[in-house]
Formats: structure tokens, sequence, C-alpha cells
């Protein structure tokens, strides 16, 4: 069943989209849920380590987020990290949202998973976009400080408190350098790779950017360890 789901799917068949979202109704064991969301989605975009890091990223996000209702995700790219966070924590209202260039993918993505609390995504960027009307209790991104160039980073900090409800809490993923030096080797080469791209990326200080959350009323609640040398920086802000 699961090939002839596949094969419509490639003919541009809509019925066999929505025959796998029904599908997910029903228990399946885990090989053939996992083949089943494959086939949902292989012809979209995919980040292996999103799917890497999905359920490590999870286990914290089930205590950072147990008591907030609504969370916007800034820098959702492939929508992943989205559908999985949703999918697992029912209690949230997960808002995905991105640049305008990554909207249809991304939206496609949402639309197919068809889960209750994960509506289409909003166009979102820090630099230029209005920011949305709703307000958040929680606040999540993951590998963007990197991407982003430093300007662009506090410019993200500065309109958190503007996206955030008065209490709130900060959650944000990835890689960053402790006293200005890298925390492995393969981080040293990321680093180097991401500038060979674009000057303006990289790895970023970890110090710097608590001063950042600082100024906007953030308190470093946990620095966590997490596999592949990233860190999860749990932040929380009281009224």
């Amino acid at each position: 069943m699961l090939l002839i789901l596949q094969y419509l799917i490639e003919q541009g068949h809509v019925f066999a989209v929505k025959m796998l979202i029904c599908w997910r109704l029903f228990p399946l064991d885990n090989n053939s849920k996992y083949m089943a969301n494959n086939i949902m989605y292989s012809d979209l975009p995919f980040s292996q380590a999103c799917e890497n890091n999905k359920a490590s990223i999870l286990a914290v996000l089930q205590h950072a987020f147990a008591d907030c209702t609504k969370v916007l995700e800034i820098g959702s790219g492939t929508g992943q990290h989205a559908v999985h966070f949703a999918e697992n924590l029912p209690h949230l209202n997960w808002q995905a949202s991105d640049q305008a260039v990554y909207l249809p993918d991304l939206t496609e993505r949402l639309r197919r998973a068809a889960l209750p609390n994960l509506p289409l995504p909003l166009q979102l960027d820090v630099t230029e976009d209005a920011l949305p009307a709703q307000q958040f209790d929680a606040l999540f991104t993951a590998n963007t400080l990197h991407i982003m160039p430093w300007p662009v980073v506090r410019q993200l900090f500065v309109r958190l408190n503007a996206l955030c409800a008065a209490k709130a809490t900060l959650c944000i993923y990835g890689p960053f350098n402790y006293n200005g030096r890298f925390t492995s080797d393969s981080n040293q080469v990321f680093d180097a790779s991401l500038k060979s791209r674009d000057a303006a990326m990289g790895i970023r200080d970890i110090e710097a950017v608590l001063a950042l959350a600082q100024q906007q009323g953030f308190t470093l609640k946990q620095d966590i360890a997490m596999p592949a040398n990233n860190r999860l920086l749990w932040f929380g802000k009281q009224p």
C-alpha cells in the first residue's frame, strides 16, 4: 500500500496525499509511520539536520514549554521541526514563520500535516515585515543565529518584546562559541564553511548572545548540551 501511495503522489494525485493524512489517524508501527511520513513529504525540501536533532530538542521543549500555550517559531525552514513539535506537543498552538522565499514549500508541508494546532505559516522577516498582531508566550528558533548577519541577530532580539507576552519563554538551538573559542574541531570547520559562503555568517559567541537577551529582559535559565556540539539556550522573562 505504501508503494502504491508513493507512486500516486509522484504522479500528482492529491487523493493519495489525503489518504496519507487520514492514515496518520490510525495506529502504525514505527517503521510504517516513518515510511508514510517520508512518502507524504518526499517532493518537499528536506533537512537531515532537522531529522537528526528533532528528538533531542523535543525532549527539552517538553519541559521548557510545559506551561505555554502559543509558540512562534522564527525561521521554520523546511517545517520539519514545526510538524514534529506540534504533533508531539498538542497543548501548544505552534505558529511557524519564515521569509517569503521559503513560504511556498513550508506552507505545503504544514498543509499536508493537517494538525489542528499547526496553522499555516506567517511571513516574517525581522528586518522588514510588519510583526504579527498576536503575542506569544513562547518563542523558538533553531540554527538561525549563525546564518543571520550579526546586525540582523541584534534586530531579532530588539523585536522580541513586540512578539511575546509579558511572561514568556525563549529557546534558541544551535552551536555557540565560549570565551571566543570553538567547542569542537567540527564546529571550527563548520564556521569556516559558513564564512566561505558569506563572511557575515558564523558561529556566535554565547556571551554576546546572552547580553542581547538580557537587554530585552530575558534571563538564562539553562544552557543545555545537545548532540553534535550544539546547545539549547532556555531563557525566561517575567512581567
